[in-house]
Protein backbone atom coordinates (compact mmCIF):
# COMPACT_ATOMS: atom_id res chain seq x y z
CA UNK A 1 0.00 0.00 0.00
CA UNK A 2 1.65 3.22 -1.18
CA UNK A 3 0.93 6.31 0.87
CA UNK A 4 1.23 9.98 -0.06
CA UNK A 5 1.80 12.64 2.57
CA UNK A 6 0.13 16.00 1.96
CA UNK A 7 1.52 18.81 4.08
CA UNK A 8 -1.06 21.41 5.11
CA UNK A 9 0.43 24.66 6.42
CA UNK A 10 -0.75 28.18 7.20
CA UNK A 11 -2.36 29.87 10.17
CA UNK A 12 -5.85 28.71 9.16
CA UNK A 13 -4.88 25.05 8.67
CA UNK A 14 -6.88 23.69 11.63
CA UNK A 15 -10.17 25.58 11.12
CA UNK A 16 -9.89 25.02 7.36
CA UNK A 17 -9.68 21.24 7.66
CA UNK A 18 -12.08 21.16 10.61
CA UNK A 19 -14.88 22.52 8.43
CA UNK A 20 -14.40 19.88 5.74
CA UNK A 21 -13.74 16.46 7.28
CA UNK A 22 -15.65 14.02 9.47
CA UNK A 23 -13.45 14.07 12.57
CA UNK A 24 -12.29 16.67 15.08
CA UNK A 25 -8.83 17.65 13.85
CA UNK A 26 -8.23 19.74 16.98
CA UNK A 27 -7.74 16.35 18.66
CA UNK A 28 -5.38 14.91 16.03
CA UNK A 29 -3.84 12.41 15.47
CA UNK A 30 -7.11 11.14 14.06
CA UNK A 31 -8.65 9.20 11.19
CA UNK A 32 -11.08 11.15 9.03
CA UNK A 33 -12.80 11.23 5.67
CA UNK A 34 -14.00 13.82 3.22
CA UNK A 35 -17.48 13.29 1.81
CA UNK A 36 -19.68 14.50 -0.99
CA UNK A 37 -22.44 16.95 -0.03
CA UNK A 38 -24.74 13.91 -0.28
CA UNK A 39 -22.76 12.18 2.46
CA UNK A 40 -20.90 9.63 0.35
CA UNK A 41 -17.25 8.76 0.92
CA UNK A 42 -14.55 10.29 -1.28
CA UNK A 43 -11.30 9.62 0.60
CA UNK A 44 -10.05 8.66 4.05
CA UNK A 45 -6.77 9.61 5.68
CA UNK A 46 -4.88 10.05 8.92
CA UNK A 47 -4.31 13.60 10.17
CA UNK A 48 -1.04 13.98 12.09
CA UNK A 49 0.17 17.19 13.80
CA UNK A 50 3.72 18.10 12.79
CA UNK A 51 4.89 21.36 14.33
CA UNK A 52 3.34 24.21 12.37
CA UNK A 53 1.74 21.82 9.88
CA UNK A 54 -0.77 19.00 9.60
CA UNK A 55 0.28 15.88 7.72
CA UNK A 56 -2.50 14.21 5.73
CA UNK A 57 -1.57 10.55 5.22
CA UNK A 58 -3.66 9.23 2.30
CA UNK A 59 -3.62 6.36 -0.18
CA UNK A 60 -1.44 7.62 -3.04
CA UNK A 61 -4.09 6.74 -5.63
CA UNK A 62 -6.46 9.31 -4.12
CA UNK A 63 -3.90 12.01 -3.34
CA UNK A 64 -4.19 14.16 -6.48
CA UNK A 65 -7.97 14.25 -6.31
CA UNK A 66 -7.87 15.05 -2.60
CA UNK A 67 -5.50 17.98 -3.17
CA UNK A 68 -7.76 19.30 -5.93
CA UNK A 69 -10.84 18.96 -3.76
CA UNK A 70 -9.27 20.63 -0.72
CA UNK A 71 -7.94 23.41 -2.94
CA UNK A 72 -11.48 24.13 -4.16
CA UNK A 73 -12.43 25.06 -0.61
CA UNK A 74 -9.44 27.30 0.13
CA UNK A 75 -11.09 30.58 -0.90
CA UNK A 76 -9.52 33.17 1.44
CA UNK A 77 -8.19 30.69 3.98
CA UNK A 78 -4.53 31.19 4.77
CA UNK A 79 -3.40 27.67 3.97
CA UNK A 80 -1.08 25.89 1.56
CA UNK A 81 -1.18 22.28 0.37
CA UNK A 82 1.86 20.38 -0.85
CA UNK A 83 2.46 16.72 -1.68
CA UNK A 84 5.78 15.85 -0.03
CA UNK A 85 8.15 12.93 -0.45
CA UNK A 86 8.01 11.37 3.01
CA UNK A 87 8.28 7.62 3.67
CA UNK A 88 6.03 5.98 6.25
CA UNK A 89 7.01 2.92 8.28
CA UNK A 90 4.42 0.89 10.13
CA UNK A 91 4.34 -2.10 12.42
CA UNK A 92 2.70 -3.80 15.37
CA UNK A 93 5.66 -4.52 17.62
CA UNK A 94 7.24 -2.11 20.11
CA UNK A 95 6.81 1.40 18.73
CA UNK A 96 10.02 3.30 17.93
CA UNK A 97 10.55 6.74 19.41
CA UNK A 98 8.51 9.31 17.50
CA UNK A 99 5.99 6.80 16.13
CA UNK A 100 2.26 7.57 16.22
CA UNK A 101 -0.36 5.02 17.28
CA UNK A 102 -2.91 4.28 14.55
CA UNK A 103 -6.05 5.97 15.92
CA UNK A 104 -8.48 3.50 14.34
CA UNK A 105 -7.74 0.38 16.40
CA UNK A 106 -4.93 -0.78 18.73
CA UNK A 107 -4.38 -3.86 16.55
CA UNK A 108 -3.20 -1.60 13.71
CA UNK A 109 -0.08 -0.68 15.67
CA UNK A 110 1.90 2.43 14.81
CA UNK A 111 3.20 4.60 11.98
CA UNK A 112 6.56 6.35 11.89
CA UNK A 113 6.83 9.32 9.54
CA UNK A 114 10.05 10.05 7.71
CA UNK A 115 11.24 6.45 8.06
CA UNK A 116 10.77 3.63 5.55
CA UNK A 117 9.92 0.04 6.41
CA UNK A 118 7.29 -2.52 7.37
CA UNK A 119 7.70 -5.22 10.00
CA UNK A 120 5.97 -7.88 7.90
CA UNK A 121 2.61 -7.77 9.67
CA UNK A 122 -0.25 -9.47 7.81
CA UNK A 123 -2.41 -6.36 7.60
CA UNK A 124 -5.28 -8.06 5.80
CA UNK A 125 -5.53 -10.62 8.61
CA UNK A 126 -5.78 -7.81 11.16
CA UNK A 127 -8.34 -5.90 9.12
CA UNK A 128 -10.54 -8.96 8.65
CA UNK A 129 -10.31 -9.97 12.32
CA UNK A 130 -11.47 -6.50 13.40
CA UNK A 131 -13.65 -5.57 10.39
CA UNK A 132 -11.52 -2.58 9.40
CA UNK A 133 -12.20 -1.29 5.86
CA UNK A 134 -9.46 -0.46 3.37
CA UNK A 135 -9.35 2.40 0.88
CA UNK A 136 -10.58 1.38 -2.59
CA UNK A 137 -11.48 -2.11 -1.35
CA UNK A 138 -14.32 -1.81 1.16
CA UNK A 139 -14.26 2.01 0.95
CA UNK A 140 -15.51 2.97 -2.51
CA UNK A 141 -15.55 6.64 -3.59
CA UNK A 142 -18.99 8.04 -4.41
CA UNK A 143 -20.64 4.85 -3.12
CA UNK A 144 -19.80 4.09 0.53
CA UNK A 145 -21.63 5.65 3.48
CA UNK A 146 -19.13 5.94 6.32
CA UNK A 147 -21.48 4.78 9.07
CA UNK A 148 -22.14 1.58 7.13
CA UNK A 149 -18.33 1.17 6.93
CA UNK A 150 -17.78 1.33 10.69
CA UNK A 151 -16.36 4.85 11.01
CA UNK A 152 -18.09 5.45 14.33
CA UNK A 153 -16.71 2.23 15.86
CA UNK A 154 -13.24 3.04 14.47
CA UNK A 155 -13.17 6.63 15.76
CA UNK A 156 -13.41 8.21 12.31
CA UNK A 157 -16.35 10.56 12.88
CA UNK A 158 -17.21 13.07 15.61
CA UNK A 159 -20.87 13.99 16.08
CA UNK A 160 -20.14 16.96 18.36
CA UNK A 161 -17.65 18.92 16.25
CA UNK A 162 -20.11 20.88 14.12
CA UNK A 163 -20.55 21.22 10.39
CA UNK A 164 -18.51 19.59 7.63
CA UNK A 165 -19.26 18.57 4.06
CA UNK A 166 -21.85 15.77 4.13
CA UNK A 167 -22.53 16.22 7.86
CA UNK A 168 -26.30 16.58 7.55
CA UNK A 169 -26.77 13.22 5.82
CA UNK A 170 -24.36 11.49 8.20
CA UNK A 171 -26.08 12.91 11.28
CA UNK A 172 -29.49 11.90 9.94
CA UNK A 173 -28.28 8.33 9.42
CA UNK A 174 -26.95 8.31 12.97
CA UNK A 175 -29.96 9.77 14.77
CA UNK A 176 -33.04 9.04 12.67
CA UNK A 177 -32.58 5.65 11.09
CA UNK A 178 -31.47 2.14 11.95
CA UNK A 179 -28.71 1.03 9.62
CA UNK A 180 -30.09 -1.74 7.43
CA UNK A 181 -26.77 -2.31 5.67
CA UNK A 182 -23.15 -2.35 6.71
CA UNK A 183 -19.83 -4.13 6.93
CA UNK A 184 -19.58 -7.30 8.98
CA UNK A 185 -17.22 -10.25 9.30
CA UNK A 186 -18.47 -13.63 8.09
CA UNK A 187 -17.06 -17.14 8.14
CA UNK A 188 -16.01 -18.25 4.64
CA UNK A 189 -15.25 -21.72 3.27
CA UNK A 190 -13.31 -21.32 0.04
CA UNK A 191 -12.46 -18.05 -1.68
CA UNK A 192 -14.22 -15.56 -3.92
CA UNK A 193 -12.93 -12.57 -5.90
CA UNK A 194 -13.39 -9.24 -4.14
CA UNK A 195 -16.71 -7.79 -5.23
CA UNK A 196 -18.49 -11.14 -5.67
CA UNK A 197 -22.20 -10.92 -4.80
CA UNK A 198 -23.40 -12.90 -1.78
CA UNK A 199 -26.73 -14.69 -2.12
CA UNK A 200 -28.98 -16.81 0.07
CA UNK A 201 -32.00 -18.72 -1.18
CA UNK A 202 -31.94 -16.77 -4.44
CA UNK A 203 -31.88 -13.35 -2.78
CA UNK A 204 -28.94 -10.96 -2.84
CA UNK A 205 -27.45 -10.45 0.62
CA UNK A 206 -24.48 -8.23 -0.18
CA UNK A 207 -20.89 -8.30 -1.43
CA UNK A 208 -17.77 -10.08 -0.22
CA UNK A 209 -14.48 -8.20 0.12
CA UNK A 210 -11.17 -8.95 1.88
CA UNK A 211 -10.66 -12.56 3.04
CA UNK A 212 -8.14 -14.07 5.44
CA UNK A 213 -7.93 -17.07 7.74
CA UNK A 214 -11.37 -18.44 6.95
CA UNK A 215 -13.13 -15.12 7.51
CA UNK A 216 -14.23 -12.32 5.19
CA UNK A 217 -15.31 -8.70 5.39
CA UNK A 218 -18.65 -8.31 3.66
CA UNK A 219 -21.14 -5.52 3.07
CA UNK A 220 -24.57 -6.98 3.76
CA UNK A 221 -28.21 -6.26 4.29
CA UNK A 222 -28.42 -7.31 7.91
CA UNK A 223 -31.96 -8.67 7.62
CA UNK A 224 -30.91 -11.04 4.81
CA UNK A 225 -27.92 -12.66 6.51
CA UNK A 226 -28.66 -16.39 6.63
CA UNK A 227 -27.02 -19.50 8.11
CA UNK A 228 -25.94 -20.63 4.63
CA UNK A 229 -24.88 -18.14 1.95
CA UNK A 230 -22.88 -18.30 -1.27
CA UNK A 231 -20.40 -16.05 -3.08
CA UNK A 232 -19.36 -17.75 -6.28
CA UNK A 233 -17.99 -21.15 -5.22
CA UNK A 234 -17.44 -20.06 -1.61
CA UNK A 235 -19.86 -20.72 1.25
CA UNK A 236 -20.43 -18.13 3.94
CA UNK A 237 -22.11 -18.12 7.33
CA UNK A 238 -22.32 -15.81 10.36
CA UNK A 239 -19.54 -16.05 12.93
Amino acid sequence: MTRQIIRLTGEDRVPFLQGLVTNDVTRAPCWAAILTPQGKYLADFLVIPDGDALLIDVDARLADDLIRRLSMYKLRSKVALEAVDMPVARGTGPAPEGAVADPRHPALGWRHYGVAGDDGTDWDAIRVAHCIPETLVELIPNDTYILEAGFERLHGVDFRKGCYVGQEVTARMKHKTELRKGLTTLRIDGAAPIGTPITAEGREVGTVFTQSGGQAIAHVRHDRVAPDMQAGEARLSPL
